[in-house]
């Protein structure tokens, strides 16, 4: 029995040892992201003719 209570005694003071606030400074975050590209193309020998022959189609 005493120890039933003096567990809800214990359960009881603890909500008031918690707290939560915010910080006085905001929040940096810093994201150095490097992002590259490669293209690989490869035309049809066909396709290839036809632009060489009518340069003016692109």
């Amino acid at each position: 029995m005493t120890r039933t209570i003096a567990i809800i005694g214990l359960t009881a003071a603890l909500p008031g040892c918690i707290n939560v606030s915010a910080p006085d400074k905001p929040i940096e975050i810093n994201l150095n992201i490097n992002v590259t590209q490669e293209v690989v193309y490869r035309l049809d020998g066909e396709a290839k003719s036809l632009i060489q022959q009518n340069p003016g189609i692109f």
